[in-house]
């Protein structure tokens, strides 16, 4: 079975080749960054890393490129609020976002252009749109574009102009000739910064002083860094209308061919049948999470439900995913790997997980396959199925750490006291008091370590 995809614009799943033989380029909208990321951030970077992880393993080069927002109303409100520059606040919350990340194994794209980078770019396209008579600028000094002259708007979301035109809630049109119109390029206000304003005119163009609208930047990014046609756009569902609609029309406006050939959307993280949302309250940054649970469960969290389905955030299925990751881990403690195997896909197990993942990355049944194949080591003490299980762990970016440190995470004493305390147990055992020794063994159950007896000696594990 070759890779299929599932495809937001056909709304179907798609067999997968890319335009140039061996190379995929991916763009994904990434983080507009004036704040700590949420978990339902991190569920996004997630699902990418997992897509770009089995392209790789599938044998393409992957060209990766995730952008960076850092100019817009969040962003200079909330400078303004620390009496600080935007760049020395952009800065500080992506050096965080890096560091949470990285946390959670989640891989660096090949590119990460930051949207002030390229804004010499961005008002070349709305010139261009300009000259198509697509974009047109208001009484306002906004540069706005004209929706109901690009033919294909609605394509992506499946909705005609006029039940997108019933859904509108706009009071004032701002300048617009239409409603539905949006902006490419925002008119300076008095109050904002001056870290906040462009001179179009320096850069060649007429349309005053101000600063990008939100959607031109991605078109003009993901030209400039993977051409006008591409294979993979990507990013949150919640982007599908109007951002990415919005990108199509600009990109498609200007340049006259498709922007991107598949689209993929992965589905919200939701707290109480809510989306997580920082508008909605209901969030909980990546690091409020990393500090109750280890972040390797937190990984296991996110990648063992589809990228496309909803994913629902709780404690009680956080401790499930560690209760499930733990059997999975014990497996390979019973079977120590001291080498990671390259993968044999045709081994029945290799075989059942890249049909999962070829099947638009289906993650819960190749965690499935997982799970089965950690039976086999547990019933076969097979050092062979062991390695492949570690092997197959690595292509979703778990299993890869030591089977007994995971085990012992979260433990309530340290681990000198524990020792000391099967050193007493043994000392016992060994002068036939074994009263005491069943003593010790329930004072440390009592603590959450349970102890584990074998003919090489006493290990231990966290009981949750």
């Amino acid at each position: 079975m070759s890779l299929c995809i599932y495809n937001t614009l056909s709304r179907s799943p798609e067999p997968f080749l890319p335009l140039e033989p061996g190379h995929v380029r991916m763009y994904v909208c990434g983080m507009t960054i004036y704040d700590l990321c949420h978990i339902g951030h991190a569920r996004m970077m997630m699902a990418f890393d997992v897509v770009q992880r089995w392209l790789k393993i599938s044998g393409y080069r992957v060209t990766y490129v995730r952008n960076i927002t850092d100019i817009d109303d969040k962003i200079i409100k909330r400078a303004v609020e620390r009496g600080i520059t935007i760049r020395a606040l952009t800065d500080e919350m992506i050096e965080a976002m890096h560091l949470d990340i990285a946390k959670l194994g989640i891989e660096p794209p090949s590119m990460e252009p930051r949207a002030t980078e390229y804004v010499p770019q961005m008002l070349d396209l709305i010139g261009q749109l300009e000259a198509k008579g697509l974009a047109y600028q208001s009484p306002t000094g906004d540069v706005n574009y004209a929706v109901r002259k690009f033919p294909g708007y609605g394509k992506l979301s499946g909705k005609s102009l006029d039940e997108l035109r019933a859904g509108e809630r706009v009071a004032v049109l701002d300048g617009k000739d239409d409603p539905l119109d949006f902006v490419l390029w925002k008119a300076a206000k008095e109050s904002e910064p001056d870290d906040a304003k462009w001179d179009s005119a320096a850069l060649g163009h007429a349309f005053g002083v101000g600063r990008p609208g939100w959607h031109i930047e991605c078109s003009a990014m993901s030209c400039q860094t993977l051409g006008e046609t591409f294979d993979i756009h990507g990013g949150g569902a919640d982007l599908q209308f109007p951002h990415h609609e919005n990108e199509i029309a600009q990109s498609e406006g200007a340049h006259g061919q498709p922007l991107a050939r598949f689209w993929i959307h992965n589905g919200f993280v939701r707290v109480d049948n809510e989306k997580m949302s920082k508008s909605l309250g209901n969030f909980f940054t990546i690091r409020e999470v990393l500090s109750k649970y280890d972040a390797e469960t937190v990984r296991f969290f996110l990648v063992r439900t589809h990228y496309r389905s909803a994913l629902n955030y709780s404690d009680a299925h956080l401790n499930d995913a560690r209760t499930a990751l733990k059997r999975l881990y014990t497996a390979l403690d019973l079977v120590p790997v001291h080498q990671i195997a390259s993968v044999d896909w045709s081994d029945p197990f290799a075989a059942r997980f890249k049909a999962a993942m070829d099947d638009d990355f289906g993650t819960p049944e190749a965690v499935a396959v997982l799970f089965d194949l950690a039976t086999e080591v547990n019933r076969s003490k097979s050092p062979a199925m062991s390695a492949l299980l570690k092997a197959l762990g690595g292509c979703l970016g778990i299993l890869q750490g030591d089977p007994q440190q995971f085990l012992q995470t979260g433990a309530a004493l340290d681990d000198v006291a524990i020792q000391a305390l099967i050193a007493k147990r043994s000392a016992a055992k060994a002068a036939r008091d074994f009263a005491l020794a069943d003593n010790i063994r329930k004072e440390l159950l009592a603590s959450g370590i349970v102890l584990k007896d074998s003919a090489a000696g006493t290990t231990w594990e966290v009981v949750q």
